[in-house]
């Protein structure tokens, strides 16, 4: 009975430090090129218009191949599309495929890289964990499309 009661207040005060102790995931960011980022615009402001027109033409959609960037497991291109001096759309042209697990990787992967890249605006993406050399090699020709494309 002596033992029951400091066991007891023991695992009180363990259980009350664990309630207050606060984590945050950790998030790694990993580019090989990096860019600045762009600020956050609400939206575009529309194209100028002529005084005699009265419909507005939307700026035209540009679409920018990346380079390849390989890597040891295969090679990644990724293909943008611009509209305004904003980032629409990023998709893997290419991913690594020649194995079954890398075919695999890159259908988990590919989806969250675009997304990161629209997120961001930019080639500063968080990598994809178990997919470092695709996020890499992704980030690498992502930021390649986006010089061509004039968008900084």
């Amino acid at each position: 009975m002596r033992r029951v009661v400091p066991v007891i207040l023991a695992t009180l005060g363990v259980l009350a430090l664990l309630a207050t102790f606060h984590t945050t995931p950790a998030s790694v960011t990993r580019v090989a090129v990096r860019a600045p980022a762009a600020p956050p615009a609400a939206s575009a402001p529309p194209p100028p218009t002529s005084p005699d027109s009265s419909a507005t033409t939307p700026p035209t959609i540009r679409t920018v191949d990346g380079p390849i960037v390989s890597n040891r497991f295969g090679d990644v291109e990724v293909q943008v599309k611009t509209q305004g001096g904003r980032l629409i759309d990023a998709q893997a042209v290419q991913l690594p495929e020649d194995r079954e697990r890398s075919a695999l990787i890159s259908q988990y992967a590919g989806p969250k890289l675009r997304a990161e890249a629209l997120r961001a605006q930019s080639a500063s993406i968080d990598i994809v964990s178990g997919a470092t050399y695709t996020s890499d090699s992704y980030a690498q020709s992502l930021q390649a499309a986006l010089d061509q494309a004039g968008i900084h």
